[in-house]
């Protein structure tokens, strides 16, 4: 799982990202807001850690801006501030969970796993559905007009991701970090080939391409109404 961690305190960030890395999570920081919101546009991270407080955008005010955008990422806010109007205002905001500081370690990793369950239950589910597409996957198994389809551990991580973000054009390194991990010695045109056998074994246009930057998932039915006009 890949962090956003946005802390302005140096002693602060670096011991957290210490925490966050030791327990198995990519962690990406920055010190201010403006940076903050530059990362967090990406889309690329699975939660959001924002302290309240930064330099040049506060947290609040980053936040906003993250979901005006449509970005639904869980969201936990560090504040040194622990009263209920501020706490109100940050999860009017679009905040899921409040840490007030100082906070237990243990207490941050907690809130962090049931954020994720939380997620994970909301965007995945048992299945996954757009147009004739009914995927399971957990089963890496994909059902077409009743016809069932058996995926690849790679191909299940890669359909996964188009359609959770269905519409939205998702870069080749996205992919790639999403897919293979950040690590990954993998070349970037194995994304293209994954791609390639997606659309092969699912017999459909509805994985669009977009020239030069990446791909996005659209309906099938809406694809017939774009191409019939």
């Amino acid at each position: 799982m890949r962090i956003l961690l946005v802390e302005d305190e140096r002693k602060l960030l670096e011991s957290l990202s210490y925490l966050l890395k030791k327990n198995g999570y990519l962690v990406d920081t920055a010190q201010d807001g403006e940076t903050g919101i530059e990362k967090a546009s990406s889309g690329m991270y699975e939660v959001l850690i924002l302290d309240r407080m930064l330099p040049g955008m506060d947290g609040v005010s980053l936040l906003r801006e993250i979901r005006s955008m449509g970005l639904d990422t869980p969201v936990i806010f560090l504040t040194a501030r622990d009263n209920a109007e501020d706490r109100v205002e940050g999860l009017d905001a679009g905040a899921d969970d409040y840490l007030i500081k100082p906070f237990f370690a243990d207490e941050l990793l907690a809130r962090l796993r049931a954020l994720t369950r939380r997620k994970t239950k909301t965007m995945v589910g048992d299945c996954l559905q757009t147009a004739n597409l009914l995927f399971y996957p957990l089963r890496c198994e994909v059902f077409k007009d009743s016809t069932s389809i058996h995926l690849t551990t790679k191909e299940s991580q890669l359909l996964e991701l188009l359609m959770i973000n269905q519409g939205q054009v998702i870069t080749k390194e996205r992919i790639m970090e999403k897919v293979w991990g950040y690590n990954s010695e993998i070349e970037i045109n194995n994304v293209d080939l994954y791609i390639h056998y997606l659309r092969k074994k699912l017999a459909t246009d509805c994985i669009r391409t977009v020239r030069g930057v990446g791909y996005f998932l659209k309906d099938d039915k809406q694809y017939v109404s774009a191409t019939a006009l």
